[in-house]
């Protein structure tokens, strides 16, 4: 029997007011650790409907942002107070719309307040630099000015933080804002949205629209009062709203797919590099863009590493991310558990060996869309396991006699997001550094740690070359203009 929630229906986001769909459609938000659960009914949107809400993001972007940046700030610190003080109702919305466990979603959530925090301090920030004029009567200098209206398209995997880290730096900067969120956790952003709604933010200045990717994404793409966009989702989306964005002559920043490798080194600290790769490459089911996805080891310690991997593997809790001791839930849809499922049966035709898991799991009391944690050996350079982002909890094992060797497998991709290595050696450390083709590059550190404070963004097909985050986001969020004055 299916169910839903008391809140059942959430309603788009527009000019500070809550507004049903021209469409009268909707459609359900399910749990995917119970598929008789509906956590939420969300908008069928119409073109009009975004029509509405970039023409009101325009609107009230011409007085936003005059504004000063302690006054955007107090709106984002605000909003920051509220999500503190909701943090089990978001993190609980959440868990039951994309899976992760309740704690991992408690601390996306605290990590979404202190991002809002972050940035609310950035309106008090430098903005610009004197530039000595070969005139000496004169003054020269550069000021940022904001792009006007931002369009936003999220994806599921992380329903607060990235919605925010793309939001907040829109806002303080002096943008306008109108959000596509990924349709799998729709009813998460209208909480996140509800808490700036809360703070008292003007109208117009953020503007949420829920419905189809193909028909809303494009619809931001090609309309006239959108400056800028910036995207978090799949190289193939991405790169047709970047050829939108050029032929419009507008701003884009895209974030796409990873294929991150770590690499254990013979002198490693093998239980620390056990742990961080299970962290980094099982933790939300792998659906990660940058979990660990290959594991590239040195020969001598392969077999050891091998044995240790697969008894911490074994002990895996796989559950609903809402009961206490579950350390992994389910995919996050049906389609991803597919999705998955299907990279593991490619893994098996292709020659790699299956060392642990590779099936749906089916036990009583669980009724969703549960994957075992996989373990393949054997794999080659060649092999899709080797070659595709799964975004599941699939590990690939590859044997490397040298770290040269080690560095350039790890290379051996089309992505560049975000990479790790586990030595004690400063030589590894530094040839690692230097020649590693990644944005994120940890040492002795899972591939998945990211800090809000810090650039984030890859190389090659990870990303448009273009960072998020610290003070990084203001490159893609302002212009910058030069000033002479005589």
């Amino acid at each position: 029997m299916t169910t839903i929630a008391k809140e059942k229906t959430y309603l788009n986001y527009i000019n500070g007011e809550w507004i049903a769909s021209e469409t009268g459609e909707t459609a359900e938000s399910k749990n995917p650790a119970n598929r008789d659960e509906v956590v939420g009914l969300y908008q069928l949107s119409s073109a009009n409907d975004f029509d509405q809400a970039a023409t009101s993001a325009r609107k009230a972007q011409k007085a936003w942002r005059k504004l000063t940046g302690n006054v955007r700030g107090d709106y984002l610190l605000k909003a920051a107070a509220i999500l503190e003080e909701r943090i089990e109702e978001v993190a609980t919305a959440m868990t039951k719309e994309m899976g992760k466990t309740f704690t991992e979603a408690k601390g996306e959530t605290a990590r979404g307040v202190a991002i809002l925090r972050y940035y609310a301090g950035e309106g008090m920030r430098p903005i610009g630099d004197v530039i000595p004029p070969t005139d000496g009567e004169a003054l020269m200098f550069t000021t940022r000015v904001p792009l006007g209206v931002v369009g936003v398209i999220t994806p599921w995997n992380f329903p607060v933080a990235i919605p925010l880290w793309k939001m907040a730096p829109a806002l303080i900067y002096g943008n306008t804002v109108v959000i596509k969120p990924a349709s799998e956790t729709a009813v998460t952003c209208a909480k996140v949205i509800a808490c700036l709604h809360d703070a008292g933010i003007p109208a117009g200045v953020i503007n949420m629209v829920t419905g189809s990717g193909s028909l809303i994404g494009t619809e931001m793409a090609n309309h006239a009062e959108i400056d800028a966009i910036t995207f978090t989702g799949s190289n193939a989306v991405g790169k047709q709203l970047a050829q939108t964005a050029v032929s419009r002559g507008i701003k884009y920043q895209l974030e796409m797919g990873g294929k991150n490798p770590v690499i254990v080194a013979n002198d490693a600290d093998l239980d620390l590099a056990v742990e961080a790769t299970i962290s980094g490459g099982l933790r939300s089911s792998g659906q990660k863009c940058t979990a660990t996805s290959r594991v590239i080891i040195q020969q001598d310690v392969y077999e050891q590493f091998k044995e240790k991997l697969l008894q911490k593997v074994a002990n895996i809790t796989i559950g609903d991310g809402m009961e206490e001791g579950t350390w992994m839930g389910p995919s996050a849809s049906e389609n991803q558990l597919n999705t998955v499922l299907s990279a593991i049966a490619k893994g098996k035709s292709e020659g790699a060996t299956l060392l642990f898991g590779g099936d749906k799991v089916e036990k009583e009391g669980l009724n969703g869309y549960y994957v075992e944690p996989t373990v393949f050996d054997d794999v080659s350079s060649t092999m899709t396991l080797a070659r595709e982002e799964i975004f599941g909890p699939v590990l690939a094992l590859m044997k490397v006699d040298t770290i040269e060797e080690a560095l350039e497998l790890a290379n051996d991709s089309e992505y560049g997001l975000s990479a790790s290595i586990f030595t004690t050696k400063i030589s590894n450390m530094l040839s690692f550094i230097n020649e590693m083709d990644a944005g994120l590059v940890r040492i002795n550190a899972e591939s998945a740690g990211v800090e809000l404070q810090a650039p984030f963004g890859g190389m090659k097909q990870s990303s448009s070359h273009s960072r998020e985050q610290g003070q990084a986001a203001k490159e893609f969020y302002t212009a910058i203009k030069t000033v002479f004055v005589k």
